[in-house]
């Protein structure tokens, strides 16, 4: 199972990806959890210092920018393959 972390305050990007991460979860039917975390005091703890931030089984995947659904497909389905082996 992945655990997505979506970091930002609300702002529309941050909006955005929490719903192309929920879209592309539900279309390559992954199993994951997805949190949206709103406080920055948390976003330090993560190193991430621009959002909107994502963060994939502890690891950050992306920062101050929202990458294409086409990566984000590839990076959850990889992340996803790497959980089963």
């Amino acid at each position: 199972m992945l655990d997505i972390k979506v970091l930002g305050p609300g702002c529309v990007n941050c909006v955005k990806l929490e719903s192309m991460v929920k879209e592309v979860v539900a279309q390559q039917g992954l199993e994951a959890t997805v949190e949206k975390i709103t406080d920055y005091t948390r976003y330090a703890d993560f190193g991430v210092l621009l959002t909107p931030g994502l963060v994939v089984n502890g690891k950050v995947l992306a920062s101050g920018k929202i990458p294409t659904k086409q990566t984000l497909e590839h990076w959850l389905c990889d992340m996803a393959k790497q959980k089963i082996q």
